[in-house]
């Protein structure tokens, strides 16, 4: 449908002047007076007021609003806690085209009702809620590992407002706390001071915050009203030191990559024996630090005990076993315990090869190796058929190139002697044929497996 150009011009002209009705509404309201500007607070819409005004006092201030024209119809109310509906006329003057009136001594909100459109705000004298700190220091009695009690003595009372139903509301302070406490950096696998803030809305006589980890100072500052009028105060404890205690801790397997090697499922563990670096870091009241090794989940009965917060422990016996780290300060009243690690070590397994072609194609069946798995001990004596020896291997992943003294050895027999031990507790004592078979690629050959 095509709208005649007219139409969509005054459609627009009265959209325009419907913003900027709305725009003058919201700026009509102005103080005069004040020994500084008043603090402007947006609240909530669901609140119904377009502002929240803090002013630095109310001795000879006033309040002036700036009708939609100069023939509008104002009425101006007051109301408390009953909300707007049960507010009462206030009386006002015309004093340059604006209706003035002294702002009231007490909390007071307001509504302007202007040709029928309503302006809702509400005014706090700060003399009602002045702050003063006197004294913040450390209540042990009320604080325990995780949360620190600090008494607070002074004035920082909740500042409340109402809403236009008469909804109680309360106007933050924003009173910062400041201390250093410490952090887990992973960058440094240590514990570093951080400085934390934080606000709170108003203080009564305690101020629970996170309990920090070191000797740290409480450094209480106040509020967002004072600030903006350039006149904040400040008030500190003495060094507290806290009792709490953390820590971080990992364990990290030296990995093996043995191509003869039979994997076992395990996050930590695996084919026998397996070496595993236990690394702690904990915060300063840490006095008491033991890693414990036990066969039971439970930790009933502690098999060993390590006061290093690093070290590298070898597992050689099949089963499983659990490793925690525990951490406490001078008088156990606040403990640190790490996740259990599971550290499984699997049965033992051992075969030999009884063929293999050195010396022919690289790579491929080129190396006589045994397959394993957890096995902890092992040596491996290798002769020809005149019981000369020809190679000792004193690990499992070693293998022989059937070479003597840097050349292949002819094709033919040899023998193994095999004495081995399982994590498990498996003795080994095996004996054998190695068969060394010249290999030479050709058009209908493939390599001996």
């Amino acid at each position: 449908m095509n709208l005649p150009l007219e139409f969509m011009m005054t459609r627009l002209i009265s959209f325009v002047t419907l913003i900027v009705s709305a725009l003058s509404v919201s700026a009509a309201v102005s103080f005069s007076g004040t020994a500084a500007d008043p603090v402007t607070v947006v609240p909530a819409a669901s609140t119904g007021l377009e502002a929240v005004y803090v002013v630095d006092g109310t001795d000879g201030v006033k309040i002036s609003y700036t009708p939609s024209s100069p023939a509008a119809h104002v009425e101006w109310t007051s109301y408390t806690n009953r909300g707007a509906a049960y507010g009462t006329p206030v009386p006002y003057s015309i004093v340059d085209g604006a209706c003035v009136i002294d702002a009231a001594a007490d909390d007071s909100g307001y509504l302007i009702t202007d040709n029928g459109r309503q302006t809702a705000f509400y005014v706090i004298n700060y003399d009602n809620h002045a702050l003063s700190f006197d004294a913040v220091t450390y209540s042990r009695d009320e604080s325990d590992c995780s949360r620190m009690a600090l008494s607070f003595s002074g004035s920082a009372a909740p500042i409340t407002y109402y809403t236009i139903n008469g909804r109680n509301m309360e106007l933050s302070r924003e009173i910062e706390l400041r201390y250093t406490t410490l952090v887990y950096d992973e960058s440094t696998s240590s514990f570093v001071s951080e400085e934390k803030t934080e606000t709170f809305e108003s203080v009564g006589q305690f101020i629970r915050v996170t309990t920090p980890y070191c000797p740290t100072v409480f450094t209480l500052t106040g509020d967002r009203f004072l600030s903006a009028w350039n006149r904040a105060v400040s008030i500190e404890s003495d060094m507290i030191t806290p009792t709490a205690v953390d820590g971080h801790t990992t364990a990290v397997q030296v990995d093996r990559d043995n191509d003869n090697e039979q994997s076992v499922e395990a996050a930590l563990g695996g084919s026998g024996p397996v070496d595993i670096t236990f690394t702690a870091a904990v915060t300063d009241a840490a006095i008491f630090r033991e890693w414990q090794f036990c066969s039971s989940p439970e930790f009933d009965l502690i098999d060993l005990r390590f006061n290093d917060l690093e070290f590298t422990y070898t597992f050689r016996e099949s089963g499983t076993t659990y490793v925690r780290f525990v951490a406490a300060n001078d008088d156990a009243s606040c403990e640190f315990y790490s996740e259990t690690y599971e550290v499984m070590i699997g049965e033992s397994a051992l075969e030999c090869p009884n063929a293999f072609s050195p010396g022919s194609t690289p790579g491929i069946n080129d190396e006589w190796k045994v397959s394993y798995k957890s096995i902890v001990s092992f040596e491996c004596h290798i002769f020809n058929r005149w019981g000369v020896k020809l190679a000792t291997l004193t690990d499992p992943s070693q293998g022989w190139d059937g070479k003597k003294g840097g050349k292949v050895v002819p094709a033919g027999v040899y023998y193994y002697v095999i004495k081995a031990r399982g994590a498990d507790g498996r003795n080994y004592n095996l004996s054998g044929d190695i068969n060394i078979i010249n290999y030479r690629a050709g058009a209908n050959q493939s390599p001996v497996e």
